[in-house]
């Protein structure tokens, strides 16, 4: 566990980073690219020549003998979830910063544009079972509660069971969700569950990823260790087929996620752990206007 006050620093830090990146424009694409839960009732008013028939309430047309239509506004409140994997494969990183701590980056600014949206959040944290689930709630309060649990959570030594989240997300919320799946994905085969959970709730995977798990450099010997199984690999990586071999893999397990992804209607967001903290929010606002395209 990190000492209070460096931790309590490092979450000053994240709130700084967040609250400059969440401008107008970012949180008003937000809420372009994610629907609320539809229309509500508000109120009846007379009718007036022009307004649909099908709006027309007809016990209070019944009892005032006068022609009423029923008026509706947009409900935008949204439930936002953020189910993030803190199995071990999490720890790797070669850049800036490990693939857990972009996942923290990309979690706090996701919570600071749902925040200035007034809309509720919660957070599941998971590896190859529920690690903590903090239920939705709204306020600043409950932003710096969540950035203080993933600033302080340990990794799990375990390979992450994705298909137990989204089950797990799909029990305690009822009412449809946006959820943001932050993961490595590099757990066993999700495709089904991903389909399943997508269709009751918006879900968005966010991959995050190293870049030296696309490609592997030419560094001579070098020893490997699975993080969440401890396996050990040796690999002469001098060797162009090595490498070779080692980019169609990786290759294989990208197209085959993309695939799962596209059957199940899932938008995706790759985030690399090279980026800096301005590219968090320029690879956000793409994402943002990538959803409100399609959505037009």
């Amino acid at each position: 566990m990190q000492d209070v006050s460096e931790l309590l620093k490092e979450v000053r830090r994240i709130q700084i980073f967040a609250n400059r990146q969440v401008n107008d424009i970012l949180a008003g694409e937000y809420v372009t690219a994610f629907k609320g839960r539809g229309m509500e009732f508000d109120s009846v008013r007379e009718y007036v020549p022009g307004d649909e028939i099908r709006n027309i309430d007809w016990n209070v047309t019944a009892r005032s003998g006068i022609p009423h239509v029923k008026k509706f506004h947009e409900e935008r409140e949204l439930t936002v979830m953020l189910a993030i994997d803190v199995s071990a494969s999490g720890e790797f990183g070669t850049v800036n910063k490990s693939k857990l701590e972009a996942a923290v980056r990309m979690a706090a600014l996701l919570m600071f544009v749902a925040l200035k949206n007034n809309d509720k959040l919660g957070l599941v944290l998971f590896a190859d079972d529920i690690v903590e689930y903090v239920p939705p709630r709204k306020g600043r309060g409950r932003v710096l509660r969540l950035i203080r649990d993933l600033m302080n959570v340990k990794t799990i030594r375990k390979t992450a069971d994705i298909a137990k989240a989204l089950e797990f997300v799909g029990r305690v919320q009822r009412r449809k969700c946006v959820c943001f799946l932050l993961s490595d994905f590099q757990g066993a085969d999700c495709a089904r569950a991903l389909a399943v959970a997508n269709q009751r709730h918006d879900f968005v995977a966010v991959k995050l990823y190293d870049p030296c798990e696309l490609t592997l450099p030419d560094v001579g010997f070098i020893t490997l260790q699975d993080a969440e199984t401890g396996e050990l690999v040796e690999l002469d990586t001098r060797h162009p087929q090595v490498r070779l071999l080692f980019a169609r893999n990786s290759k294989a397990r990208g197209e085959w996620l993309e695939s799962a992804l596209r059957r199940s209607s899932i938008d995706r967001l790759d985030i690399g752990t090279d980026l800096n903290d301005k590219g968090y929010a320029q690879s956000l606002q793409r994402f943002f206007k990538m959803r409100e395209r399609r959505q037009r």
